[in-house]
């Protein structure tokens, strides 16, 4: 039976790897490293000759492990078997998280979670059967937090078809959100290619107090770095303020590093890590992490003199941080929450809060939810309750038992919240909301990562902001964003005031320790020839795939625009989430989606334009796309800055593809976005002039020159014909490597595999 678990001779047998790597790798550098560096060269598939230029250089990597959700998991699954492999070759599971809608409560939701996904649970349960993964079925809890508790270990390098999977980096782990067919690449004993990050240093001071969370500290970073900052960038803390922090509070800063676009983030291996090693049953991977203490931080001299190494330094002093709440819209909008109320004046947002929630996969610790509950036992002994809907997320069944068994939940019960699934829920859009229509302005307060708008409940008009799950209860206590719980006054029941005391510092390990929990977990038989993937004939939510077509040789000529997309054009924008997800593991349906959500340049329309072979106008973009590919065009997407930033979701590179776009030509991209239209074949295209973008009209058609001698660092010509018969030639540039350029020609990174 394949390894699953993160034994101890799987965790001395990697630093031992790691370790010979770096002897090589330090040899040719000839410079001290970086805790990041370490762990990333020391995966280094061939340490003797790969090229090490930062930003330049693309690496090949062998990762130690691959963890999948149900939404992603469903296409990397079905890409895998495509490839022939007959079993996993490295350690993956399944989590069983995203699929299950929010709305009454824990036990109503996981009931009708398992009638209405039976197909999907039962696809995934027996494909990770026959493939050899590790299965965690609906209810265990949420992927990153689950990993943290099982998993993940310091210095390990782990790849997830999520986009928060750097949750690990709390733990000391290299840990990287992918596409799919990036996983699959490993999952079949290929390394996993990634362009060599540049560096950013955060160092830290002080040590938080009072009403201040780990939770400030990201949010803080995306105010000074904003959701472009991170690109092609590993974040790294360090500094005497590292160690104040503990091991999940930690994890929630990595975590949200996701909404930088970084490549992941990361600690250095601590007290903190050990401590929560060996509260969740890993004890002796703790002793082995002891002994290569050395190899689990920094080099002396890079934290001596850090300026030297990083190629950007960030200081904060927790100390004197405040509290933060950011949004509406975007996670990098950022004020202190002495700024709340000025700020909503000042901006007109709706004060009024009709939700506030609290969990997901950044803000559901032990530690979370116990400072949570302090600010909930304050309102229960003055008799206070929320005067908006509060709702509680555990992370995982372990934490769901703990909390239940030390009264937590029982506190914030009390004070009004409804304890939803073990599951991610309105974070990722799986929120049926009642109460509130679309077209009514009002404010939520999550404790969530993303608050892009329709996130959350599908709706446009909710403006959703972020902030520490004890910031979200207090404020539930008030019902208004036009509050400071360090010095505004709250309504007894008896009529007088009080005020908030910042909650007590938590235990972040539970006293009489973790309720350890495996439920809903299922191993790989070892058996598994015989055993058959299920997916119906007539399933609606399922389908296996077809491979795409190859390049036909042919340079692209007079390709129609399908869009011109004005603004952030994020993940979400191109392929929802929320009531979509059900099509996840169905290419043809979940196309249906696309682009719906991204606004037209032209109009400031969502999710529709014009068809230029017909005329019309407010078609839908998957409808024009449709009846292009009908008639065998192909068409081209023109995007502004930091394209497909957000998820993982290969999804919204997929479907394109999959409806006929040859190219997508913006001003620039995030990470994973480009990666994954490579990987599928379709030409991710910057403007080499990003003023070019305004070039672009409403009835254009495109020709890419050149693609017969598409190589690295060659720019190409793309002409843009106006229907009024001018024409303009303008420069794009590409990042495609020589493996990618195969993709490519192959029509997919997949055909490659497959094939070879």
């Amino acid at each position: 039976m394949p390894v699953i678990e993160t034994t101890p001779e799987l965790v001395r047998a990697n630093y031992e790897q790691v370790e010979a790597n770096l002897a090589i790798v330090r040899e040719r550098l000839g410079r001290p490293l970086g805790y990041a560096e370490k762990i990333l060269l020391g995966h280094l598939n061939d340490a003797r000759n790969q090229e090490l230029e930062p930003g330049e250089s693309y690496l090949e990597l062998r990762p130690d492990r691959v963890a999948m959700q149900d939404a992603t998991a469903q296409m990397a699954i079905l890409q895998f078997i495509s490839s022939g492999r007959d079993e996993t070759a490295v350690p993956t599971t399944v989590h069983c998280d995203h699929l299950i809608q929010a709305h009454q409560g824990a036990a109503k939701d996981m009931e009708t979670a398992r009638v209405t996904n039976g197909e999907v649970y039962d696809f995934l349960r027996s494909a990770s059967a026959r493939y050899g993964l590790g299965f965690w079925g609906p209810g265990a809890g949420i992927i990153h937090q689950v990993v943290l508790e099982k998993y993940a270990f310091p210095g390990g390098m782990m790849i997830g078809t999520d986009s928060h999977t750097p949750n690990a980096g709390g733990l000391g782990m290299f840990a990287c959100g992918v596409g799919g067919a990036d996983a699959v690449d490993v999952m079949a004993g290929f390394p996993w290619e990634v362009l060599y990050p540049k560096l950013v240093g955060v160092r830290l001071t002080g040590s938080l107090h009072g009403w201040t969370a780990p939770k400030d500290v990201i949010l803080k970073v995306c105010d000074l770095l904003t959701v472009k900052g991170g690109t092609n960038r590993v974040v790294e803390y360090f500094g005497p303020g590292t160690a104040s922090l503990s091991c999940t509070g930690k994890g929630t800063i990595t975590n949200m590093g996701a909404e930088l676009g970084a490549t992941t983030s990361i600690f250095p291996y601590d007290a903190r890590m050990e401590l929560y090693l060996k509260s969740t049953e890993r004890g002796a991977q703790a002793e082995i992490a002891n002994e290569y203490a050395e190899l689990l931080r920094a080099d002396a001299e890079v934290e001596a003199d850090p300026g030297k190494y990083y190629d950007e330094i960030i200081e904060i002093d927790l100390s004197t941080l405040e509290p933060h709440i950011v949004g509406p819209h975007t996670p990098d909008l950022a004020r202190p929450v002495s700024a709340m109320a000025s700020d909503c004046a000042e901006q007109g947002y709706p004060t009024n809060l009709t939700s506030c929630l609290i969990g997901s996969c950044t803000n559901s610790s032990y530690e979370d939810v116990s400072r949570a509950a302090d600010v909930a036992r304050q309102a229960i002994a003055k008799g206070a309750k929320a005067k908006t809907d509060l709702w509680c997320t555990p992370g995982s069944e372990q934490v769901h038992q703990t909390i239940r068994r030390d009264g937590q939940m029982q506190d914030l019960e009390a004070v009004g919240a409804v304890v939803l699934a073990n599951a991610c829920g309105p974070c990722i859009g799986q929120w049926k909301r009642d109460g509130v229509e679309a077209g009514v302005a009002n404010s939520i307060l999550t404790s969530f990562n993303r608050n892009f708008p329709k996130r959350n409940d599908g709706n446009p008009d909710t403006l959703a902001f972020i902030g520490s799950p004890e910031i979200c209860v207090a404020y539930s206590l008030a019902g208004t964003l036009a509050f400071n719980p360090m010095t505004d006054e709250l309504e007894a029941a008896d009529g007088t005031k009080f005020r908030l005391e910042a909650p007590a510092p938590a235990p972040e390990v539970p006293e009489d320790g973790f309720v350890v929990s495996f439920e809903g977990y299922l191993a790989p038989p070892d058996e598994r020839a015989g055993v058959a993937v299920e997916i119906a004939a007539d399933s609606e939510r399922l389908a296996f795939l077809e491979p795409f077509e190859p390049w036909d040789g042919e340079d692209p000529s007079e390709l129609p625009l399908l869009l011109k997309a004005k603004g952030k054009c994020t993940t979400d924008h191109i392929s929802m989430a929320g009531p979509w997800l059900r099509f996840r593991g169905h290419l043809d349906r979940i196309s249906d989606n696309m682009y719906i959500g991204a606004i037209n340049a032209f109009t400031d329309a969502p999710g529709e334009g014009l068809n230029q072979v017909t005329g019309e106008t407010g078609q839908s973009f998957p409808a024009i796309a449709r009846d292009y590919k009908a008639q065998g065009l192909q068409w081209v997407v023109v995007g502004d800055e930091n394209y497909g930033e957000g998820s993982s979701r290969e999804h919204a590179a997929m479907e394109p593809r999959h409806l006929g776009c040859a190219a997508v030509i913006t001003r620039s991209f995030a990470r994973i976005a480009e990666t994954n239209l490579k990987k599928q074949g379709v030409l991710p295209l910057t403007f080499v002039d990003p003023a070019d973008y305004e070039k672009v009209q409403e009835t254009d058609k495109f020709s890419v020159h050149g693609l017969a001698q598409l190589t690295p660092d060659r720019s190409l010509k793309v002409t843009l014909h106006h229907a009024d018969g001018a024409t303009d030639s303008i420069e794009v540039a590409h990042t495609l490597n020589d493996d990618q350029v195969a993709w490519f020609r192959a029509g997919s990174a997949l055909n490659i595999l497959k094939n070879g």
